[in-house]
């Protein structure tokens, strides 16, 4: 709080209160075995972090942009350190090639800044993050070529053997903990359950590499890419994964560092002081001529370059394995060590003011890359069924927008000769508010009396304005039942707003596939825009790609509303005229794959004969899979709001 008050980024402030209440400050604590546990896992909570906030897409697309950023990150500094300490302080070869893998090395300590404003996801911050983890490893590798060489008792087989440790630790991270993850997740809905397991798995990954002789960043590192796919960022899960580490473990992580710093080395004017200055110039340079590089290699923002100097430019957990392991060694001394010390405090304190500068700048100046609806739109849920509660909701945390502010209600319909209902109905609608406050979302929630279910759904709509209306698809009971039912036929034919009906057969978190099945004529239709944005942030949260199956006009309209209003979705189109047979849609799909089917209702531009085949062909083909059948909304744009209003439904034909 002192530190806001003045400005600072809180994160200097954790380091300075390390240096404090440490053994070199007033000596208040004592860096105890606590402290170095914590520590440890608060530097694997950063960098599963940052791979888990990683938009899985976006990292296929630049590809050339971070492995460029990470080997000039480390080129720069090592060249530029190597020089500098053989050539100027004259130390020997084996120490200055540890001292410039010091340099080389950096740790995302202000990561927790770019979560704050919002812009974690931005294209330079995965850049930053992807290069991180490929610096840190050509450091970790430096670092265990020297141990090997001056280890009597290794042979020369020493860095070929390590390699492939890493390869299969790593090929075990990447191919089976997802696996494992999504059979866990479709399993165990409860919150606190899937986040033991998810710390569970960071552990057992950074042990894993540790095991292999590497440090175990490296894993938790890797665990946040083989995770990231099963837990959207705005889950339930992924909220309490980010508080816990931003409240317990990162902080003291960084207390801890600032416990390590000896302020009286301040004093050393005639060695410290002036190997410190050194290594601060030469470490800084390296990183901001890597991301100047980089930023004119793939012509970004200036805001771009400043962001991934201010994330890159930080030391910590890898440059402290580095002095370590030489001091240990005895390939470096007690000065160096010292210096070192002060080299993790400024590097941290100019990443987390470059940082915090360019972050507020961004959120403040620039315009969000992403175009969302521009109307703020409100997602009304319809619960009636204890059982379809959490997936409605969780279906419903993922298809709103944070950028627009998209907002959510909940409402449960009592009619009015069913009093025994009612308390039925308040735990189900108390039950959606926890799901909503465990993912830091507000909604509303309204526990309505009507003659029928239909007529209270809509006068709910009409009161709160709401853009979009979110239902789950009845379970029949009666083989003369239809497909949709009653109540869903009722509401298309009183509703003019789109209406997203969802039948979950598994979480859908566990999605990796979207197949999209868009009418003809599609384009045309007022809510063309609507459920395509809304498409597209589904497939945000879930980082998968799009399979889309239409005719090639609607295929190009999709490609160009896409492509004008920067919407980060990875569509692969197929030419689809064949609506009277799915059947060649359903031998491309899996269990773990979502089935979306955009509909049009009676008289619309994009409706057709063929749609009333629809539901027999999905309860032939697709009984097992995931299902979202969207029926685009009638009044889109700007009278939609004054439509709602009035409360008097319009029909469009």
């Amino acid at each position: 709080m002192l530190m806001h008050r003045l400005r600072i980024p809180s994160i200097v402030g954790m380091i300075i209160a390390g240096v404090l209440i440490g053994k070199y400050g007033f000596n208040i604590l004592e860096r105890d075995d606590s402290f170095k546990l914590f520590g440890k896992v608060g530097v694997y909570y950063i960098m599963f972090l940052a791979s888990l906030e990683m938009n899985m897409q976006d990292v296929k697309s630049i590809q050339k942009q971070y492995l460029t950023l990470g080997l000039l990150s480390f080129l720069f500094p090592v060249l530029l350190g190597f020089t500098a300490n053989y050539y100027i302080m004259g130390y020997g070869i084996m120490a200055a090639v540890l001292m410039a893998a010091m340099y080389a090395s950096h740790t995302l300590i202000s990561y927790p800044i770019v979560m704050r404003y919002g812009i974690a996801r931005r294209k330079s911050v995965s850049i930053a993050t992807g290069g991180t983890i490929v610096a840190d490893v050509l450091t970790l590798l430096v670092l265990a070529g020297v141990t090997g060489m001056l280890d009597e008792d290794a042979s020369n087989l020493h860095m070929l053997y390590l390699a492939l440790k890493v390869m299969v630790v790593g090929a075990t991270i990447l191919f089976i903990f997802p696996r494992v993850g999504q059979w866990v997740f479709r399993r165990y809905d409860e919150v606190v359950v899937q986040y033991i397991f998810v710390l569970s798995m960071v552990f057992l990954g950074a042990g894993l590499m540790e095991i292999a002789g590497i440090e175990g960043i490296l894993g938790a590192f890797l665990v946040g890419i083989a995770l990231n796919r099963l837990i959207p960022p705005s889950s339930p899960l992924m909220s309490h994964i980010e508080f816990i580490g931003n409240s317990i473990f990162i902080p003291y992580f960084l207390i801890g560092v600032g416990m390590m710093i000896n302020i009286q080395t301040f004093m050393d004017y005639r060695q410290t002081l002036p190997l410190a200055a050194i290594m601060i110039i030469v470490a800084t340079m390296g990183k901001w001529l890597a991301a100047f590089a980089t930023q004119k290699a793939f012509h970004l923002s200036r805001n771009d370059r400043k962001l991934m100097f201010g994330l890159t430019s930080s030391r910590a957990a890898a440059t402290l394995a580095v002095v370590l392991a030489g001091y240990e060694l005895k390939v470096v001394d007690d000065t160096v060590l010292n210096a070192t010390m002060l080299l993790i405090l400024f590097t941290c304190i100019i990443s987390s003011f470059a940082t915090e500068h360019t972050a507020r700048d961004i959120a403040l100046n620039e315009k969000d890359t992403i175009e969302e609806v521009g109307d703020k739109d409100q997602i009304l849920v319809a619960l009636s069924n204890p059982e379809t509660v959490q997936p409605l909701m969780n279906a419903a945390l993922m298809l709103r927008s944070k950028r627009d502010g998209t907002q959510i209600s909940a409402v449960a319909v009592v009619l009015e000769n069913d009093s025994a209902r009612r308390t039925q109905t308040a735990k189900q609608l108390e039950q959606a508010k926890k799901i909503a406050a465990a993912a830091n979302v507000g909604i509303n929630t309204y526990n309505r009396w009507a003659v029928n279910i239909t007529t209270g759904i809509y006068h709910t709509m009409m009161e709160i304005g709401s853009s979009e209306l979110l239902i789950g698809l009845h379970q029949k009971t009666r083989l003369s039942d239809s497909f949709f039912g009653k109540f869903t036929s009722d509401i298309l034919a009183s509703v003019q707003q789109q209406v997203v009906v969802f039948r979950p057969i598994v979480p859908l978190n566990t999605m990796r596939r979207i197949h999209l099945l868009v009418p003809k004529r599609a384009e045309f239709e007022r809510g063309f825009q609507h459920w395509l944005n809304r498409v597209a942030g589904l497939a945000e949260q879930l980082s998968c790609t799009v399979e889309a199956y239409a005719t090639p006009p609607t295929i190009k309209a999709m490609e160009d509303y896409c492509a004008k209003h920067k919407l980060r979705i990875v569509l692969e189109t197929h030419d689809y005229n064949t609506w009277n047979d799915l059947s060649p849609i359903v031998h491309r799909t899996r269990p773990d794959h979502l089935f979306i089917v955009v509909m049009a209702r009676f008289a619309s531009l994009s409706y057709h004969k063929y749609m009333e085949r629809i539901p027999d062909q999905v309860e032939r083909y697709f009984s097992t899979r995931n299902l979202i059948i969207i029926f685009p909304d009638q009044f889109a744009g700007d009278t939609t709001t004054s439509t709602i209003r009035s409360g008097v439904p319009i029909n469009v034909r």
